[in-house]
C-alpha cells in the first residue's frame, strides 16, 4: 500500500496523540482538576462582580473578579440565560482590553513626510483632527446634486467604527457623523 504525504502525517499524528493519551489515561492521570485548580487560585479571595458584555446588544452576562483594586479575571456568567456562562470571541477579550501592556497609552504623531512618531498633548491632537475634518468637510461638501435634489453631504471622508465600541457610542458617533453630512459610516463588528 503506498500512502501520500499527507496520509502518512495524518496516520503518524493520530498514532502520537492516542500513544500519549493512552500512557497518560493508563496512568490515570487527568488534567481537569488541575486546571480548575489553577482557577481556583487565581481568583481566591477576589471579590466578584455580576455585569454584561460591552459589545453587542444581545446582553451576555459577565463576572468580574476584582482583587484589591484591580481585575483580575472576567468570565462568562453560568446563570445568564442568554450566553449560560460563554462568550463569543470579542466578548472572551474583555479582560485583555482591559490589561493589556501593548495598549498605547499616548497620542502619536507623525508629520507628513517625517519618518518617526512624537509624542503629542491630547488636546493638540483633538483640535487637529476637529479641524481637518471641517477643513475636508468645507472643502467637500454637496448640498444639493445636480439635478437639484436636496443631499447635504460630504463624500470624502469615511467613518469606521470598532469592534470594541460598546452600542451607546456606536449610536452617538453615527449621530455625529451624520450631523456631519458624512454617508459612508460603517462598524468594524459587521465586517
Amino acid at each position: 500500500m503506498t500512502a501520500t504525504r499527507r496520509e502518512f502525517l495524518r496516520y503518524a499524528t493520530g498514532a502520537g496523540v492516542g500513544t500519549a493519551l493512552g500512557g497518560l489515561a493508563g496512568l490515570g492521570l487527568t488534567l481537569a482538576p488541575a486546571r480548575a485548580k489553577a482557577q481556583a487560585l487565581r481568583i481566591k479571595d477576589s471579590k466578584t462582580v455580576p455585569s454584561i458584555c460591552p459589545f453587542c446588544s444581545v446582553g451576555c452576562a459577565t463576572l468580574i473578579h476584582v482583587k484589591d483594586g484591580e481585575i483580575i479575571n472576567i468570565e462568562g456568567d453560568p446563570r445568564s440565560p442568554h450566553n449560560e456562562g460563554t462568550l463569543c470571541p470579542k466578548g472572551a477579550a474583555i479582560y485583555q482590553l482591559h490589561r493589556n501592556p501593548n495598549r498605547p497609552t499616548k497620542v502619536l504623531h507623525r508629520k507628513p513626510g517625517a519618518r518617526d512618531w512624537e509624542v503629542v498633548e491630547l488636546g493638540w491632537a483633538m483640535d487637529r483632527v476637529a479641524e481637518l475634518i471641517k477643513k475636508t468637510r468645507d472643502e467637500t461638501f454637496v448640498e444639493r446634486m445636480p439635478d437639484g435634489k436636496l443631499v447635504n453631504m460630504t463624500t470624502s471622508i469615511f467613518a469606521l467604527g470598532g469592534a470594541t465600541l460598546d452600542n451607546e457610542f456606536n449610536h452617538v458617533a453615527q449621530k455625529f457623523c451624520r450631523g456631519l453630512g458624512i454617508v459612508a459610516i460603517e462598524n468594524q463588528a459587521r465586517i
